[in-house]
């Protein structure tokens, strides 16, 4: 008697998990189109029967998600709107409804839902950024499956998709401590991001690791991503700082300029670390030494994190975090003897 033929015969076949094999003879979102047909040709051709015919099925509606953001984050065309722009690339592959609104100022103070979660049109929703931790806790009212991209905070009970920003700042400043530098002062605005306060503790970490205190003279954790805030700090610190290490490439590109400005030469004389890898670290001169991000891998894990939450809605929030990695470029040099 021919063995009856299972779906994990057909992942076995195809080196594919069963549960990919499931969503396609199902129905189900989960597997790109090509992969569905891939699928339902082998069970054909392998004899899986099951109730209903493959041939006959037809294609599952399209699943609705919604993507939020703040008008600011929006305005980040080289690191958000990549994001958004790989988010909706990823959504296409899977057969995804997507639809977008940004959130103005005015919506997040009144804690204003966007139309399409307010008439419960979408089936998921992901966040992009911080936009408030109280108006995040009202879109989870909604009990939508939720997943945060590059935001979480411990309020707010939802997956999030995260860089991990500790481990990342401890690898720019370790850079940096690797060149001979002692005397590294850092530059950000804790209060703008959790992310920044995550890049200072790192700051912080990799310091006290190689036995060494923060100068107080050296850490501004509150300054404006702004030129005219950064160059006095920078007036304030003086000349005791070899190195810079900026909470992103912004930060960083204004130091590079305010330094140049007042005629210090880098790396020679300072040298400067920032983080993201924006257009900002190819805008300077030299061109920066970077933490880079592989925001296609956001788009990836976010997708992938809010169908699985779709399909397990009870199960526990998750956080998971994306690696960086140490792009060395001009900026950084060794420490010169004084």
């Amino acid at each position: 008697m021919p063995k009856k033929i299972v779906m994990q015969d057909i992942a076995d076949r195809l080196q594919l998990s069963k549960n990919s094999v499931s969503q396609a003879l199902t129905g189900k979102d989960g597997v790109s189109e090509e992969t569905r047909r891939l699928i339902m040709k082998t069970a054909q051709e392998m004899g899986y029967h099951y109730k209903g015919k493959i041939s006959d099925r037809k294609a599952a509606p399209a699943r609705r998600i919604g993507l939020i953001a703040s008008e600011y984050a929006f305005s980040m065309e080289n690191f958000f709107g990549k994001i958004y722009v790989d988010v909706e690339r990823e959504a296409q592959k899977h057969n995804f409804n997507l639809q977008i609104q940004s959130i103005s100022p005015a919506m997040r103070d009144g804690l204003t839902l966007p139309a399409f979660l307010e008439d419960n049109k979408v089936d998921g929703l992901l966040v992009l950024s911080h936009i408030s931790t109280t108006y995040t806790e009202r879109i989870l009212t909604e009990r939508v499956p939720t997943v945060l991209i590059d935001h979480h905070h411990p309020m707010l009970h939802a997956d999030a998709v995260l860089t991990n920003n500790r481990f990342g700042a401890y690898m720019a400043v370790k850079h940096l401590l690797d060149l001979g530098h002692t005397e590294i002062g850092i530059i950000g605005n804790v209060e703008a991001s959790p992310s920044y306060q995550e890049r200072y503790e790192g700051y912080l970490l990799a310091l006290r690791e190689h036995g060494l205190e923060p100068s107080e003279p050296l850490m501004h954790a509150r300054v404006p991503e702004e030129a005219t805030a950064i160059r006095r700090a920078l007036e304030q610190a003086g000349d005791a700082a070899t190195a810079w290490f900026g909470m992103n490439d912004g930060f960083a590109y204004y130091v590079c300029s305010a330094l140049h400005a007042a005629g210090r030469r880098i790396p020679e004389e300072v040298s400067i670390c920032g983080f993201d890898h924006t257009h900002f670290s190819d805008m300077c001169h030299p061109k920066l030494t970077t933490m880079e991000i592989d925001i296609g891998q956001f788009a990836r894990k976010a997708l992938h994190q809010l169908m699985w939450r779709m399909d397990n809605p009870d199960e526990v929030y998750q956080e998971i975090l994306l690696p960086t990695r140490l792009l060395v470029r001009d900026s950084t040099g060794p420490v010169r003897e004084r």
